[in-house]
């Protein structure tokens, strides 16, 4: 008999909009919701996968500070265009593929700020993190599996849609000699943007990933009546209620991009770094009149795990608060209206992931890296 364990991530599925129902409860008893990261899943899963916050893994944000080291240093040689010329749908669009074909920036790669500014930066997922060496010289969930001769199955969204990546893992169950299945479903993030405050849009969507699963599940029992089975996920999703366009407020202070400041705008928190004392001052001062958010302090960033000593990912990080969003971003244009954003401070209460499970866990489990424990102990 097979000791089959499967670990299901639903991106973006919080506990907060599973309160009050009954998804799956009587398959999995053991329901807790776990304190996320600070930001996307850009550094919530690698956590997942190593068990290790943001600030050791070394992923947290999927743009960072590093001039040296840039593929696109080439580009200070078209530095004299203006933006008019060079950020475009078609100037974007052509960086976009020289990232992902000649530069080896990975399939996921984007250009999110402007081209001129590009040198400047480095991409933190150059390799697919589902797969061995993905995160690196940090070893995860999948080198762990390897090391220990575990013959295991991964799939994501690099493979396939959601229902293909289930009917994928069903049939490998019945048919190969697999014990290990991590099985990412990334759908609910993109539907949760849209639909988040529809309650009836939401109770269709779980139905169908409440079906998907339970058939996913009885193919796993069928092959082993004793599997083990867990349904996490590494964020929540907020409603959304206000915009700030905190870009146009940085921008009427008036200082040079890049000579004397950098600035990467995401939904919901901004990352500078500077390079002169008074844009400092003044654009701190800037932020710190921002009602809807805050400057969070060098002792926070610590002690949430996001703290990097050499600043790669920002000298001074500013947080919109719950349900507010940028009203302009680097990742994403005006056009973009999400009905529900993440990216908040992990105490608020939409921030919370899943855990849900066929088996009490052996220690509490309270955040997202104690995923990671029950994964690497049923392979132990």
């Amino acid at each position: 008999m097979r000791n089959i364990s499967l670990f299901v991530l639903i991106d973006a599925l919080g506990w907060r909009l599973l309160e009050g129902r009954e998804f799956l409860s009587d398959l999995l008893p053991y329901r807790y919701p776990l304190r996320t990261v600070l930001g996307f899943s850009s550094g919530a899963i690698p956590t997942i996968l190593t068990g290790l916050p943001p600030a050791r893994h070394g992923h947290w944000n999927l743009l960072y500070y590093d001039p040296k080291n840039s593929p696109f240093w080439w580009l200070r040689y078209f530095g004299f265009l203006p933006d008019s010329v060079t950020d475009t749908r078609v100037g974007r669009k052509v960086i976009q593929q020289l990232g992902r074909r000649v530069l080896g920036m990975g399939p996921g790669f984007e250009c999110c700020v402007s081209p001129r500014l590009m040198r400047h930066f480095n991409w933190a997922e150059k390799r697919n993190i589902y797969a061995e060496g993905g995160l690196g010289a940090v070893p995860c969930i999948f080198d762990q599996l390897a090391a220990r001769g575990v013959d295991y199955r991964v799939y994501s969204y690099h493979d396939a849609s959601d229902e293909d990546i289930l009917s994928r893992a069903r049939r490998d169950l019945a048919a190969s000699n697999a014990t290990f299945f991590f099985v990412y479903l990334s759908e609910m993030d993109s539907f949760l943007h849209a639909h988040c405050a529809d309650p009836e849009r939401l109770t269709e969507r779980l139905a169908w990933y409440e079906e998907a699963l339970r058939r996913l599940f009885a193919a796993a029992r069928a092959e082993d009546p004793d599997a083990a089975i867990t349904v996490f996920s590494d964020h929540g999703m907020a409603p959304v209620r206000q915009h700030v366009d905190l870009m146009a407020e940085v921008s009427r202070a008036g200082f040079n991009m890049p000579r004397e400041y950098l600035a990467v705008y995401d939904s919901t928190m901004a990352r500078f770094w500077f390079f002169s004392d008074k844009a400092r001052r003044e654009i701190t001062s800037v932020l710190r009149n921002v009602s809807l958010g805050h400057i969070v302090p060098e002792a926070e960033l610590k002690d949430l795990g996001v703290c990097f000593e050499d600043g790669r990912y920002g000298d001074l990080v500013f947080l919109l608060d719950p349900g507010c969003m940028m009203a302009r971003g680097d990742f994403n244009g005006p056009q973009w209206m999400p009905a529900g954003m993440h990216g908040y401070h992990p105490e608020d209460v939409h921030s919370d992931a899943i855990f849900l499970s066929n088996r009490l866990p052996t220690q509490p489990v309270r955040t997202i890296a104690d995923v990671w424990r029950c994964m690497d102990e049923r392979v132990a």
